[in-house]
């Protein structure tokens, strides 16, 4: 934006945010795993759940729950 000046991110602070970047990942990659081994384990089941689910939110948005 303007000749000769350098960004306003510290190294620390760089680096802060790849750790919290890392975190995020590694979080979603357990919540992925155990979300895979327990969609394996209903097998059959699965649109049962997705409906389960969706009559839940559509319960909670209505106030009935």
């Amino acid at each position: 934006m303007f000749p000769g000046t350098r960004g306003g991110l510290d190294v620390e602070d760089l680096l802060k945010l790849i750790l919290v970047l890392v975190v995020i990942w590694l979080v979603l990659e357990i919540v992925g795993g155990v979300v895979g081994f327990v969609t394996h384990l209903l097998g059959p089941l699965q649109p049962l759940l997705g409906v389960v689910i969706l009559v839940l939110i559509v319960l909670w948005l209505l106030d009935r729950i």
